[in-house]
């Protein structure tokens, strides 16, 4: 019985080091540089604001717009790091 128990704990032990540098590598670096980007152009330049329900159906949703132009594996962050590089404005960049 203790044979077992020791057993199972070192492979739920292993189970969790094995996951958690998978984890990690799936998350960006740049996972918040969405919000920054788009934080520093509103107040920058008072553009941004309208509500998505305002546009048009369907909307490709901005998720979609990401993996469209950055590959499959593509998140928020990385769409916001791309629109501050090649928006040519002084104001908008990820940190």
């Amino acid at each position: 019985m203790r044979r077992s128990a020791i057993v199972l704990a070192a492979g739920g032990l292993t189970a969790v080091l094995i996951a958690q540098p998978a984890a990690a590598a799936g998350a960006p670096d740049n996972a918040n540089c969405f919000g920054v980007v788009t934080s520093q152009r509103a107040r920058a330049h008072h553009d941004i604001g309208e509500h998505a329900s305002s546009q048009q159906e369907p909307r490709l949703g901005l998720g979609n717009v990401a993996r469209l132009l950055l590959g499959e594996d593509a998140h928020m962050g990385e769409l916001g790091q791309l629109l501050g590089e090649i928006d040519g404005d002084d104001a908008t960049h990820c940190p």
